[in-house]
């Protein structure tokens, strides 16, 4: 007996098509499964009549004879970042909570003309800044993996799209948007041993997607593999003339051309990523991966990018610095919370919200972000951040004379405890070491996972490409998939 929520997207959208079991079936399994997961924190908001609207619409159209949308049936989790008409979009934050846009999103509305429903508004790191699901301030997501040798603590499901990467790896939805500023679609499926793809800056639109630093914010797809990304990732992209920095270019056909085969392909492999106190079994992936690539067919080169290592100071320069901008909207005037201490002037009234509703992580980012950007310092931090992010990025034009993707790994660990890292922000920023040099370039990146650690828990490995090659990324990423098997998930615990 099929159950179906052991089934990824393209399952579902294939068993739909040829009558083994209707939308409706599919959505009701999945709605029983956000239901029962409550221990996860996965989702803030459940939309069961989305969903089940959705599979009707898919069931009618397939006994009327007609045609089925791409994601007809297929029902996927929303990251909380993305505004959802009707429905409450948080970005997890209190100074939101309570709010209900009158308009849908650009990626969301892409979905939804493709057919797919929803399952809810998924849980994250609040606007987007933190890389555990520690800061929501609903609480945090619970990772559905349990350590195998007798460690008992709850782990991080990653972030900010831990909400999203719990509720794949947990089989509680088939896909999820996630979005990746520094490595938030990445981290967390490395974490939770699902793939997620970052694709070219501006290949998704961010209208309607709650800023948190606009030069680096773009949405992507947290499926169970790679088809299923590339299957996903087509529906969610396209030109939008609501966003300016919105590329105004064709959306291939990304799974049709999916290849598994490198031959003639160069995968490079940067030395610099090779960093003090990587654990051994990282090192030890990274390797196989080499050796994958090489039975795939392609040539692996070594390549050098000299200015990795200022990757991760110049993007927490540059990321606070457009969210001081972007956040300073939330005041308490239009929309969201508002604090009004008795006899409160205006000014007080902005410090009262300010300072209740946002998390002190967020505070952090902002008082980085006002400081960089303030008279006197503009120049000396701000200025020369984009002048190191411009040299990251011709590091990777360098490269590409030399290869056609990067393989690295996608995090310098395994999933970390719950409450392991909180108390040291630069810790915790360390996580993204290996994703944030591809976001400072806007290049297109996967995680894959690729094998787990001596306790058992997944590691992933990531695949950079050129500008607008998600093609070779994908490419790539299957065959790392095909070759390392990887059939491990987390034991339903909750």
């Amino acid at each position: 007996m099929t159950i179906l929520t052991d089934l990824g997207i393209r399952q579902i959208r294939d068993g739909v098509r040829a009558g083994e079991f209707s939308a409706r079936e599919v959505a009701d399994a999945f709605i029983v499964a956000v239901s029962r997961a409550k221990p996860l924190n996965a989702f803030l908001v459940e939309t069961p009549d989305h969903a089940i609207a959705a599979a009707n619409a898919a069931d009618a159209a397939r006994a009327a004879g007609e045609a089925l949308k791409p994601l007809a049936g297929v029902p996927i989790g929303m990251k909380d970042l993305f505004c959802t008409k009707g429905v409450p979009s948080t970005a997890a934050s209190h100074i939101l909570e309570g709010f209900t846009p009158t308009y849908e999103s650009t990626v969301s509305q892409k979905l939804w003309d493709a057919g797919a429903g929803m399952l809810g508004k998924l849980n994250m790191d609040q606007f987007a800044m933190g890389s555990s699901n520690e800061t929501s301030a609903f609480g945090n997501v619970v990772s559905p993996w349990r350590r195998n040798d007798g460690g008992n603590a709850a782990l991080a499901p990653g972030g900010s799209s831990g909400g999203s990467s719990a509720a794949v790896a947990a089989r509680i939805a088939p896909g999820a948007t996630g979005t990746d500023t520094g490595g938030s679609i990445r981290q967390p499926a490395a974490f939770t041993g699902i793939s997620g793809i970052k694709p070219t800056y501006g290949r998704c639109s961010r209208w309607g997607v709650i800023a948190f630093a606009s030069s680096l914010d773009q949405a992507g797809p947290m499926a169970r593999d790679v088809r299923d990304c590339a299957i996903m990732l087509e529906a969610m992209t396209g030109f939008d003339p609501k966003d300016a920095t919105s590329l105004n270019l064709p959306v291939p056909t990304w799974e049709a051309n999916l290849n598994a085969s490198l031959a003639g392909k160069r995968v490079g492999v940067p030395r610099e990523y090779r960093v003090d106190g990587m654990p051994a079994e990282i090192e030890a992936l990274w390797q196989q991966g080499i050796e994958w690539m090489r039975d795939a067919g392609a040539e692996v080169v070594e390549v050098s990018l000299p200015h990795t290592k200022y990757a991760l100071p110049a993007y927490y320069i540059i990321a606070p610095a457009e969210a001081s901008s972007n956040l300073a909207r939330y005041d308490g005037v239009r929309y969201g919370l508002r604090d009004l201490p008795d006899g409160a002037n205006l000014q007080q009234m902005y410090a009262a919200t300010r300072a209740d509703g946002f998390g002190d992580e967020v505070k952090r980012r902002i008082l980085i972000g006002t400081y960089v950007l303030s008279a006197g310092f503009y120049d000396a931090y701000y200025t020369q951040a984009q002048k190191v992010r411009t040299l990251i990025a011709r590091d990777f034009e360098a490269a590409w004379e030399k290869c056609d993707v990067l393989l690295t790994p996608t995090a310098p660990s395994a999933a970390f405890a719950l409450g392991e890292k909180q108390a040291d922000p630069l810790a915790m920023y360390l996580n993204d070491v290996f994703t944030v040099p591809a976001s400072l370039a806007g290049l297109p990146a996967m995680s894959v996972p690729g094998g787990v650690d001596a306790a058992g828990l997944p590691l992933g490995l990531q695949i950079i490409g050129k500008p607008l090659d998600e093609q070779s990324v994908l490419d790539a990423a299957l065959a790392i998939e095909e070759r390392a098997g990887f059939v491990a998930r987390p034991h339903a615990w909750w």
